[in-house]
């Protein structure tokens, strides 16, 4: 299957180079190409996109509020945020808006298409570490951080739900879920699919997020005290 990737930056000799890239990838299609986020909200109604690449400082709307807008919509293409060290905000503020992770502008080649399938797939963090760091960084601008859990959603979990939930949120992944928790990978993953289910959440990083909202997770990546 191919992905269908949609670059949206202002600077055309950044779309250049990474459109190269990706050009050269037998699974992967470069179908669209946007200068600012209004642009890609505009071609999105006529263009069917998996994965949108977003930078989030542009003119006329930023990267943030299209991949809030982008995300609200019914069958909406993952985002991948692309950011730099210096913006770990704009990064943040993409994932509560609904963006499916973030990379470094600067990448490498190989991680960026490793990013993109990864995202497609639906194993959306990105980079757990770099995730959790985001988060505890900014932590505190949650409403709920801190105190005990809050979202009513979570009595929905099972005991088991709620621990896979914990090491997710902790940036484990699901082979390393299934050897802390002795499950098999598989299994692992089916627990996963039926947080996102019960939580009515899109992907793993929307379940790092809650669970920080929640102060199911404090920061630093622990488990709240109950």
């Amino acid at each position: 299957m191919t992905i269908r990737v949609m670059l949206v930056d202002d600077q055309v000799l950044l779309r250049t180079g990474f459109r190269m890239v990706l050009a050269a990838q037998p699974d992967m299609d470069v179908v669209a190409e946007a200068g600012d986020g209004a642009e890609a909200i505009e071609i999105l109604r006529s263009t069917a996109v998996d994965v949108v690449l977003m930078d989030v400082r542009m003119p006329k709307l930023d990267g943030v509020e299209a991949t809030n807008r982008i995300c609200a919509q019914p069958g909406a293409p993952k985002v991948l945020i692309l950011t730099t060290f210096d913006l770990d905000e704009y990064a943040f503020s993409g994932l509560k808006a609904g963006a499916s992770g973030f990379m470094l502008k600067d990448v490498p080649p190989g991680d960026l298409l490793a990013a993109i399938r990864s995202v497609h797939s639906g194993d959306a963090v990105v980079a757990p570490s770099t995730t959790r760091r985001l988060l505890d960084r900014f932590s505190p601008m949650l409403p709920s951080a801190g105190g005990p859990p809050q979202h009513k959603e979570l009595e929905r979990l099972t005991d088991r739900e709620r621990e896979v939930m914990l090491l997710v949120a902790q940036g484990l992944s699901n082979g390393e879920i299934a050897a802390r928790l002795v499950l098999s990978e598989a299994t692992v993953k089916t627990h996963v699919g039926r947080i996102l289910t019960k939580l009515g959440l899109r992907d793993r990083v929307q379940v790092v997020v809650l669970a920080y909202e929640t102060g199911l997770v404090r920061a630093g990546g622990g488990a709240a005290s109950s």
